[in-house]
């Protein structure tokens, strides 16, 4: 498996990538603008190769100095449940030098705290029209 930040990847290949993980069901995979527009803002992107197949990735915005907010972490499904995801989360931090926070997927709770991430209980989101 090649773990790279280097290699930029296609809204198309994000996709197939997101629909393949389970990932898909919680993410705008019909919307290709959108998709689009998340690969192009992302500004660390981490990704992990078996030869030209896209096996994972983990898709951040950091700082480089603070923090890290990890997006999306997407592992192929039959890919899965062979440290690819953990690894891609080691390239992310090789690569910002600093901490990593996430929101997790409701199926990937559980997940994290088995790799050594800890729970914050002071998260919080809003959405668009949100605040009052």
């Amino acid at each position: 498996m090649e773990y790279t930040v280097e290699r930029r990847i296609t809204p198309e290949q994000y996709i197939e990538l997101l629909k393949s993980s389970g990932l898909g069901e919680r993410r705008p995979v019909d919307d290709r603008a959108a998709i689009a527009a998340m690969l192009e803002h992302a500004n660390l992107l981490a990704t992990a190769w078996d030869g030209d197949v896209l096996a994972g990735a983990a898709r951040c915005f950091t700082d480089f100095a603070y923090v890290t907010y990890c997006s999306d972490l997407c592992v192929r499904a039959s890919y899965q449940r062979q440290g690819i995801g953990k690894e891609l989360l080691r390239t992310v931090l090789r690569a910002a030098s600093c901490r990593i926070v996430l929101l997790a997927a409701p199926k990937a709770a559980d997940y994290y705290p088995q790799i050594g991430f800890e729970r914050h209980p002071s998260a919080w989101t809003v959405l668009p029209g949100g605040l009052h």
